[in-house]
């Protein structure tokens, strides 16, 4: 199981594979479980600056869950409910995620596929990518919690469209979405999201981190305490921004230490 989600590393950068070229990278319920698990652990390695999320091959990211498998793990209530728990913890993972997230989209990115990449930061796709949650199709509806992160990406109006339409689109219209940040030709999405990811890891990595807290809590309509906006300040006490702002000063590139 382990290959069907598999990991690679170049330096600060690590990359999850979803690794089922021959059905396009479709998840099983172990798959879900097993990429929640490879997120929990990226996210405590001190080693990795930034993760990659992509499909094996180039004709698809993920179509979402396989339906082949309905039939024995999400044929009732119960089964349905089982499978939804090794989804959302999953999902728990991508959002608890300290890391900056590119997701590289090549090809198709619907359905689950479509919500994963909703959770990664930055989400970079080619012209030829489609895009959409036709789940009404298949007399599905997307629950509550794997709702939260297309909302709050696209927002309630357009979030409702995607659904009650369910109509596959093109990158075009997924950038004038929102759905992605960048559209590049079919044969750069590979280069431009590794590009991305090495100058997001050329930053101090703890400002990395921190900028995601800070966003995240930022959604939290509650007031920030005086503790929390006093973090905004902890980075002035950091090896990092001595070595960032000397480096400045020198006019030479900082290698930064994450200390």
């Amino acid at each position: 199981m382990s290959e069907l989600i598999r990991i690679e590393r170049d330096g600060f950068v690590a990359t999850v594979v979803l690794n089922r070229p021959e059905k396009l990278n479709a998840l099983t319920k172990s798959m879900w479980e097993r990429l929640g698990e490879v997120i929990e652990s990226l996210s405590h390695d001190t080693e990795v600056r930034c993760v990659v999320l992509r499909g094996a091959g180039d004709k698809a990211f993920s179509p979402g869950n396989d339906i082949g498998e309905f039939e024995t793990e999400r044929s009732n209530v119960e089964q349905a409910r089982a499978y939804g728990a090794k989804m959302n913890r999953t999902l728990e993972a991508f959002r608890d995620c300290p890391l900056p997230l590119v997701a590289m989209i090549q090809g198709i990115c619907v359905g689950g596929g479509l919500e994963i990449a909703a959770l990664c930061d930055v989400r970079i796709c080619g012209n030829s990518s489609r895009f959409g949650v036709p789940i009404k199709r298949l007399g599905l509806v997307m629950a509550l919690t794997e709702l939260q992160a297309l909302v709050e990406l696209v927002g309630r109006a357009t979030a409702l469209e995607i659904l009650l339409e369910g109509r596959v689109f093109g990158a075009q219209e997924a950038l004038a979405k929102g759905l992605v940040h960048r559209v590049v030709a079919d044969d750069a999405v590979e280069q431009e999201s590794y590009a991305t990811a090495q100058r997001i890891a050329e930053g101090a990595p703890l400002v990395a981190r921190w900028h995601k807290q800070f966003i995240n809590r930022l959604a939290d309509p509650a007031p920030p305490t005086a503790a929390e906006i006093d973090e905004g300040y902890a980075c002035y006490d950091t090896e990092d921004f001595q070595i960032g702002y000397q480096s400045f000063l020198n006019k030479t590139k900082p290698k930064f230490v994450g200390r």
